[in-house]
């Protein structure tokens, strides 16, 4: 038997192992709405290994081990999110406690509930503002800066580039402090503003990190060219390398509103009302439908809420992330 007919045999083997003990909690879960669930988990890794072992000879070039390793990364990334808008429709407290996957009485009560909540509703309103100005600010200004770093010969190019890098890499934790008391003594505390330049300090040299690396690519002559044609410094720069530097402009944006969108720590420690607290930080706050209702379901109906415009965002333009994040990975 040759290497890789062993190989596919073994891996279509842990498949339906995987997938006979998948199905035997479900057996087990009888009694429980989960039974389905783990039924149909355990089917696709049995017929997964199946297959492999009766036409696995039909196609040889697909793996049966990187078929059984992407299923399990699969599962295991969709778990939680799975779960997590289970528990988003469970009816109550009774249905959360009795445990188990799925809910016994799914309804969108708690997306009601989430709704009524006041500073749910003006902590959307601030973290879309936040968002949206922090982004347009930092795309224009690592765009002229990306640029000048790209095109430009100076000393010391690659030390700023670094310095931009590892100020991306600094620990947000660290910085809570100092900028509570000099938000406080500016008058800037629970502000937009008061968000907005610490997003700023955080995404600017990433986006210049990212927009460098696609100016690098352009080649000079295009601008050279435009410049021959009459065409100003400003004019080629605006109509011609802004134009093909357009995928990582937009990577940059995706990168900044990623993080202004799902702050927590700069959130709840430079907001306090409704002037200016973000999503992330009003789910601390979140207290349910009533004070002796314990607001799991509901703070899991928020979550679901708040995630479903990334969730969007990544599903439209992935192609334009994963071409924006390799850029210039294989060319210094």
């Amino acid at each position: 038997m040759s290497p890789r007919r062993k190989s596919r045999v073994i891996w279509s083997f842990v498949a339906i192992v995987i997938g006979l003990a998948f199905a035997a909690i479900g057996v087990l879960a009888i009694e429980s709405p989960d039974l389905w669930l783990w039924l149909i988990v355990g089917t696709v890794f049995v017929i997964t290994g199946v297959v492999g072992l009766l036409i696995g000879e039909a196609a040889p070039q697909v793996s049966m081990g990187s078929v059984v390793g992407a299923e399990l990364i699969v599962l295991y990334t969709l778990t939680p999110v799975v779960y997590l808008v289970s528990l988003s429709l469970k009816g109550g407290n009774a249905d959360v406690n009795q445990g188990g996957f799925l809910p016994h009485d799914p309804g969108f009560a708690n997306y009601e509930t989430v709704f009524q909540f006041e500073l749910f509703q003006r902590a959307l309103i601030n973290s879309t503002g936040i968002s949206i100005i922090s982004t347009t600010i930092s795309v224009v200004l690592a765009t002229f800066a990306a640029y000048a770093v790209a095109r430009l010969r100076f000393r010391g190019k690659k030390f700023v580039l670094s310095i931009a890098l590892a100020i991306a890499m600094f620990p947000v934790v660290a910085l809570v402090g100092p900028l509570f008391d000099m938000w406080r003594t500016l008058g800037i505390y629970d502000t937009w503003i008061g968000l907005i330049i610490p997003y700023l300090s955080f995404t600017l040299p990433m986006s210049i990190w990212v927009l460098s690396a696609f100016f690098r690519e352009i080649p000079w002559e295009m601008e050279q060219a435009a410049q021959v044609d009459g065409a100003t410094s400003w004019q080629a720069f605006r109509k011609v390398i802004v134009p093909l530097a357009a995928p990582g402009v937009f990577t940059a944006a995706i990168i900044t509103f990623f993080f202004a969108w799902n702050d927590f720590v700069f959130g709840i420690s430079l907001s306090s009302t409704t002037a200016s607290i973000p999503v992330p930080a009003s789910l601390a706050f979140f207290t349910g439908a009533s004070q002796f209702d314990q607001p799991i379901a509901a703070i899991a109906a928020a979550s679901v809420v708040v995630t479903v415009p990334i969730f969007v965002i990544v599903m439209l333009f992935q192609r334009k992330i994963v071409a924006g994040l390799t850029s210039g990975a294989v060319k210094g």
